[in-house]
């Protein structure tokens, strides 16, 4: 691995002893990243697992986990509470939005933070992160603006060093983010400023998708977002599925085929893995659960270890949490109608998306299925 020059002064501002710059030149280090791709097997084989083989397979302490999907929209949720389960400690995020980094801070899993944004709208603010990061809990090493982030990852896919952008300038962003640096236009011959934002190259990504093969190609209805990208500039990538195909339906019909196979090195087959969250065109994210999520349970003190006994401990998968948390079967066919609807992919007239708003001296706590 090469050297790499930090901008001492946004160290200072992020408390990062020059000591520690090792943290960051991981996510930088495009020769053991090419190193690893080319160390992968590209060629066609079964590469399905259990979500518990491939966490403990290819998730280590330590390593730069990548978020995926849009904050609670078709994200690996269920893989990340395995993650929690198998206690594998010392993790970077890096996530934009960076939503669910916040309660695997708690337990030690996520020590250090590339940050973007975290929140989940109108259901309230996250003060557990913010008291994580107080307390020490989880140390912020970057911060980013979700389109700058964006550029890195794609950068990696087209094998760039990095990428000029005007994103973040006239921003104070660029005074906590190590990673990038202003510079003047090379074409110009007056003054313009630009960002250079380098390629970055996380350890492990987890991808939760429509379809997947055996090998590895994926289909993803939707917004991709970022994930294209990622499974492309990610040391090692995980995907998780709503269904496993034949090869021969992504090689008789390619639309939305967006990852293919030689990126991919584990497969699991995992109905639901968005839970708690939503997965477009199968099925409604819970409101009342992120609602109690933000407004109890990060909200107070002490309160996420509530979440955990539940979550963690109470449930051992996906299915557990449907049965026992949000009213099994009847939640699974609401859930479905509802997105179906919004999207309009059913008739719409006569679906009610009103409910009841969960909010702290709410007098059924404990009802979060819908």
């Amino acid at each position: 691995m090469g050297k790499f020059a930090y901008n001492k002064e946004v160290l200072a501002n992020l408390r990062i002893d020059e000591k520690e710059t090792h943290l960051l030149d991981r996510l930088l280090d495009y020769e053991s990243a090419r190193a690893a791709h080319e160390k992968k097997n590209h060629a066609a084989v079964d590469k399905r697992l259990s979500i518990q083989e491939a966490i403990a397979e290819y998730v280590k302490p330590g390593d730069i986990l990548t978020d995926t999907g849009f904050a609670y929209v078709r994200t690996p949720i269920v893989s990340y509470l395995e993650i929690i389960r198998q206690n594998i400690k010392g993790l970077q995020n890096i996530g934009s939005p960076a939503t669910n980094q916040s309660y695997m801070t708690n337990f030690g899993i996520v020590t250090h933070s590339h940050w973007s944004y975290c929140g989940a709208e109108m259901r309230g603010t996250d003060r557990n992160m913010s008291r994580n990061v107080k307390a020490g809990k989880t140390k912020i090493l970057s911060e980013w603006s979700h389109g700058s982030m964006a550029q890195g990852f794609k950068a990696a896919q087209l094998g760039l060093p990095g990428v000029y952008s005007k994103q973040m300038l006239g921003s104070d962003l660029i005074k906590y983010n190590p990673f990038v640096k202003v510079v003047e236009n090379p074409m110009k011959s007056e003054k313009d400023p630009c960002l250079f934002i380098p390629a970055l190259y996380p350890d492990v990504t987890i991808i939760h998708v429509h379809q997947a093969d055996m090998y590895g190609n994926c289909r993803i209805y939707g917004p991709v977002i970022n994930d294209a990208a990622i499974a492309a500039a990610a040391r090692k990538v995980i995907i998780t599925a709503e269904e496993i195909v034949p090869p021969s339906a992504m090689r008789s019909d390619t639309k939305n085929v967006v990852i293919p196979f030689q990126y991919v090195d584990a497969v699991v087959e995992m109905p639901y893995g968005a839970l708690f969250g939503s997965m477009p065109g199968l099925y409604y994210w819970p409101r009342r659960f992120w609602e109690k999520m933000l407004r109890y349970w990060a909200y107070k003190e002490g309160a996420i270890d509530e979440w955990y006994d539940l979550v963690i401990k109470g449930c051992k998968d996906q299915f557990d949490i449907i049965d026992k948390m949000l009213g099994g079967s009847k939640w699974m066919a609401y859930a479905k109608r509802l997105t179906k609807a919004e999207e309009y992919d059913n008739e719409d007239i006569g679906v009610d998306f009103h409910y009841k708003e969960w909010t702290l001296d709410d007098p059924n706590p404990d009802d979060l299925s819908v």
